[in-house]
């Protein structure tokens, strides 16, 4: 299992939101000098999120996720606003090493289906998700569409990679999905990320044996809740 430790980047900076609230933001600092320390620490893998591209659209953080993959030895898989072929296409120009589609591939499906068509296992969905229905938009917006179904769909449409976000345990360290995260890789075959309320190795352990193909671990890192080496050790060797 990959560990992807987080930089969600707001006005520049690393933050965390509690439940995807932008009220409830705390500040890191730089998300160039986190993600040297990321790699400084092992990991080989970056999750970035702009999210104030992922509320407003656009890719208002560009430049510094731009510089982020340039300087860094990581894999960046990148979201948050991507709806248009020209910000998908920058991201893959600027060395992404996959661009995740979240409110577009439920609100423009064509866009989403020719992105998988030229660019394919660089192309992931998000699919972020409350009370079993899909968020879109920053998770401002509730959709009537069933988590299950939306993967579902989503495989169909020959997406290999699915980042699934359980808003309701988002940066609460409450601890991980493990058991819906098992039944879904029991159902399905697209490769599942697992985001949302990774509190302790324990957590990590459990979704490598829920099966995931990755587990993203934010808050947890910068409040010192889980040593990132040890997650790395953890899913690794369980």
């Amino acid at each position: 299992m990959i560990i992807f430790p987080a930089i969600d980047i707001s006005s520049g900076r690393a933050v965390r939101l509690l439940h995807g609230d932008f009220e409830k933001k705390t500040v890191y600092g730089s998300p160039a000098d986190t993600a040297k320390k990321f790699a400084e620490a092992g990991a080989r893998h970056l999750h970035v999120v702009d999210l104030d591209g992922a509320r407003d659209g656009g890719t208002p953080n560009f430049a510094l996720i731009s510089e982020i993959i340039k300087s860094t030895p990581l894999s960046v898989e990148v979201g948050g606003g991507i709806r248009t072929e020209s910000e998908l296409e920058k991201y893959i120009a600027a060395g992404a090493e996959r661009v995740i589609i979240g409110t577009a591939a439920i609100e423009n499906r064509e866009f989403l289906k020719n992105a998988v068509g030229q660019h394919g296992d660089k192309i992931a969905v998000g699919a972020d998700f409350r009370d079993g229905k899909i968020a879109t938009r920053g998770w401002l917006f509730d959709t009537d569409t069933t988590l299950e179904d939306f993967l579902s769909d989503m495989e169909s449409l020959g997406v290999k990679t699915a980042i699934v976000t359980d808003i309701s345990c988002d940066g609460a360290l409450s601890g991980a999905s493990a058991e819906l995260y098992f039944g879904l890789t029991q159902k399905l075959h697209i490769k599942i990320i697992a985001s949302g309320g990774v509190s302790s190795l324990e957590d990590v352990i459990l979704l490598k044996k829920a099966g995931v193909f990755g587990a993203i671990v934010g808050r947890a890192l910068y409040t010192g809740a889980v040593d990132l080496a040890s997650a790395l050790r953890a899913a690794e060797e369980h």
